[in-house]
């Protein structure tokens, strides 16, 4: 059914919220100062960690180790797109009162939005799909677990997940927060170990013509920034963002919307900090030891002992492999819940609904695993970030076009710079994109 005029540009009435079993859950305090700042951090870390997953730790470890810190520029305007893109998430979710999968569904016919609904389905299990093979993986540097047993394993943080939305919302934030705390310890170290030239890492923040003109360092550089926008991370962030019950006002609107911005870019900032930390660890142990590129987890965490000389070094880097992949999982499940619930306003026990994302990820992983070993995991996890190529563009377009849109945004819509820088990131990425899937298909 059609709305009038009034409805503000969207073709339907606005349904009950994705997640409503947290949404509105985080009361904000009423006085201003640090608590209610505070009030407001939280879900710019369950995204943030979407872009340290373990899909992106290859590409990261090719780059240092194959060119030292020259790539670092790349992370780092990678991270300058994320930051805009999921501030525009921020203001979709805050000032339409709908997630980006509602907004789909409202705004475009159903054969359209269905077929939108069908790629962010596939998006998320590629994505939980990741996610699943990189924790196993961690499971298995760490304590030596058969690939298959750790895939299957991943399963229980279900039970995990419900049992900390039992206690809040806040407790899953404070959980992602604490593995990412000990993500970051445990590169300190390793980096502290590694000694790396610092003059060359600041250095290697600084464009170069050398990552066009030459063919190698471009398409690692494309497989940095083609890999670090993730479709789930847009629907996840505009559906958590609504679990502040701020004022309903347009001041408190306002409020709301630039601490949400202030809360993802402090946490993609730390994103960033992993990321090149990654980077800048390859770079130091393998490209200035000589070792050449270095792409496998595997063979990344059975060199670092004898290039650094301390047996503590592959041990910490297992254990931040394990955390990004729990993190991950636990992020890639409640996006997985609010894409679902989003497209077709239709709602399964947050039980079930986790539980069926995670078999469908769970299913193809263990078969492969199982057959092949860990040569099939790794062709799966390129498998899986093709398909997440794919279904960028149908994410990032609604997304840009919602947030422009002023009879949906009213005098909330963005800002004409922030839509035109956003749109200029969504063709670079979108060609990128295109590239890497083009290479894949012809095997260039």
């Amino acid at each position: 059914m059609l709305d009038s005029i009034s409805s503000g540009g969207w073709r339907r009435t606005r349904g009950d919220p994705a997640l409503s079993e947290v949404h509105g859950s985080i009361a904000v305090p009423k006085r201003t100062g640090i608590r209610r700042f505070l009030a407001f951090i939280g879900p710019g870390y369950l995204v943030a960690t979407g872009y340290m997953d373990p899909g992106n730790w290859a590409t990261s470890l090719a780059g240092g180790s194959k060119f030292g810190y020259a790539l670092l520029t790349v992370a780092l305007l990678s991270n300058m797109i994320a930051i805009l893109l999921q501030a525009l998430c921020s203001r979709l979710g805050v000032a339409s009162g709908r997630d980006l999968a509602q907004a789909c569904r409202d705004a475009f016919p159903r054969p359209v939005s269905f077929v939108l609904w069908l790629l962010a389905e596939a998006a998320i299990c590629a994505t939980d799909l990741a996610e699943v093979i990189g924790t196993a993986i961690g499971l298995n540097l760490l304590f030596g677990l058969p690939l298959e047993i750790g895939v299957v394993l991943t399963a229980l943080d279900v039970f995990l997940i419900l049992w900390l939305q039992t206690l809040g919302f806040r407790w899953v934030e404070a959980m992602v927060i604490g593995l990412l705390a000990v993500i970051a310890t445990c590169f300190g170290v390793q980096i502290a170990l590694a000694d790396p030239n610092w003059g060359e890492v600041i250095r290697g923040f600084a464009p170069t013509t050398q990552i066009v003109t030459n063919p190698d360092m471009l398409y690692l550089a494309l497989g940095i920034l083609g890999a670090t926008v993730m479709p789930h991370n847009l629907y996840l962030h505009s559906a958590i963002v609504q679990t502040r019950r701020h004022d309903n006002t347009l001041e408190g609107k306002r409020e709301a919307i630039r601490y949400a911005t202030w809360d993802s870019t402090f946490a993609l900032m730390f994103a960033l900090t992993i990321n090149a930390s990654i980077l800048i660890l390859a770079a130091s142990a393998f490209h200035t030891g000589g070792v050449g590129e270095v792409a496998d987890l595997g063979k990344a965490h059975e060199l670092l002992n004898p290039l650094l000389g301390s047996a503590l070094a592959p041990t910490l880097f297992a254990i931040a492999l394990l955390c990004c992949g729990l993190n991950s999982t636990v992020t890639a499940t409640i996006a997985g819940q609010a894409v679902m619930e989003g497209f077709l306003n239709f709602r399964l026990a947050p039980w079930l609904r986790r539980l069926i994302t995670r078999a469908i990820a769970i299913v193809p992983a263990s078969v492969v695993t199982i057959a092949y070993g860990e040569q099939g995991a790794g062709s799966l996890l390129i498998l899986s970030q093709v398909v997440l190529s794919l279904q960028l563009p149908f994410a990032v377009v609604p997304l840009i076009m919602f947030t422009a849109d002023k009879r949906k945004m009213g005098t909330l819509v963005a800002p004409r710079w922030q839509t035109v820088l956003a749109a200029l990131a969504a063709a670079l990425i979108i060609t990128l994109n295109m590239k890497l899937v083009f290479d894949f298909v012809t095997g260039s």
